[in-house]
């Protein structure tokens, strides 16, 4: 199974490279293989690499489902 998450990217690196952060964790990415990003722009990423651009909305409801997974996945333990 493959997992990709939403994260913004904070910082461009130049034209292939940028910052991301996801809840505090920043994290060095790849561009190559997305055009036009920019900052504060979410993208879907897997292995370090970004593979689309996301709608902001579509990205926060997707960050709220995966804590809120987290969450109920804490009280059960």
């Amino acid at each position: 199974m493959c997992l990709a998450i939403p994260v913004r990217v904070v910082e461009l690196l130049g034209e292939s490279t940028a910052v991301v952060d996801l809840g505090g964790i920043r994290k060095e990415i790849s561009l190559a293989l997305v055009d036009g990003v920019q900052v504060g722009d979410y993208v879907i990423l897997h292995v370090g690499y970004a593979l689309s651009r996301l709608d902001p909305e579509e990205a926060e409801r997707t960050l709220a489902l995966f804590a809120s997974a987290a969450g109920a996945g804490a009280e059960a333990s």
